[in-house]
């Protein structure tokens, strides 16, 4: 798919599994397992899907998933899976190296979405995209280094603690235009200072789901996650975004679900759902 300046390519860089519960919050398990198959712990499958943006000056990616820095207990709690879907081996089929990557824009600091921003190098975490610049909300960056209870489990320091050190993250303040045809919108329901970065040409329009739209069974507005920190925050983001999103006939980008890469919306008598689904 091309939208202005760039050519995307979406790219799964794990499977994981969590909670069905938990990726639903208080949808009742008898309509959400009608959209995903749950195993006998409960979790349902999930991917960490990147989104690739090349133009003629830039190789964007748009997080960078689960990463590899994980115990084999953690692997086996989250069910991550992580061949054959290394990100910087993916790359190589795509023509490209992790040097050539010029930027990774961070929806948030959460460890599903930028594990893949280190590994770990003579035991010590190293930036995998060396040459890159890291984008990243304040709002976020300050909740991620300073995390609550709740959130202390899914901040983990060392997928961007040498980032910092190296001179290589550019913290953001608000919703703006990024780059020619990508803008932030900035989404807080979820965890503070999630950025969802919107690619249009004034033609063609993709947001990036990120935790807001985490799968397609997500659209509908009431359908939010319990590990989003404000969930009537989101219920009011997702008010506020989808109307806009279905007048433009955008694309919503899937960052964890299985099968739908993507998909347009529709307008029905129950609400905005997702429609036509769009292979990128």
């Amino acid at each position: 798919m091309q939208i202005g300046a760039y050519k995307l390519t979406s790219l799964v860089t794990s499977t994981f599994a969590l909670d069905g519960g938990a990726m639903f919050g208080v949808i009742p398990k008898t309509l959400w397992s009608r959209q995903t198959e749950v195993d006998e712990l409960n979790r349902i499958n999930m991917v960490t899907r990147t989104l690739l943006l090349e133009s003629k000056d830039r190789k964007i990616l748009i997080d960078t998933g689960n990463g590899d820095k994980w115990s084999a207990r953690k692997r086996e709690i989250f069910k991550i899976e992580m061949d054959p879907y290394i990100l910087p081996n993916s790359l190589k089929h795509h023509g490209l190296s992790a040097e050539d990557i010029t930027d990774v824009i961070c929806t948030h600091l959460h460890f599903d979405h930028v594990g893949g921003n280190t590994r770990i190098e003579d035991g010590r975490p190293v930036p995998v995209f060396p040459n890159a610049t890291y984008w990243i909300q304040s709002e976020n960056w300050k909740l991620a280094n300073s995390p609550s209870e709740k959130d202390r489990a899914s901040y983990l320091s060392e997928n961007w603690a040498v980032l910092a050190e190296n001179g290589m993250l550019e913290i953001l303040n608000s919703e703006r235009e990024l780059f020619d045809d990508i803008r932030l919108e900035i989404v807080h329901g979820h965890t503070l200072g999630q950025q969802l970065p919107v690619i249009t040409d004034g033609n063609q329009t993709l947001m990036y789901g990120g935790d807001l739209f985490p799968m397609k069974a997500h659209i509908p507005i009431p359908w939010v996650m319990a590990y989003d920190n404000e969930p009537m925050r989101s219920i009011a983001e997702k008010k506020s975004i989808l109307p806009k999103l279905l007048e433009r006939d955008a694309i919503i980008f899937f960052e964890h679900d299985p099968e739908a890469i993507a998909c347009k919306l529709g307008a029905t008598e129950k609400g905005i759902v997702g429609s036509e689904n769009i292979v990128i």
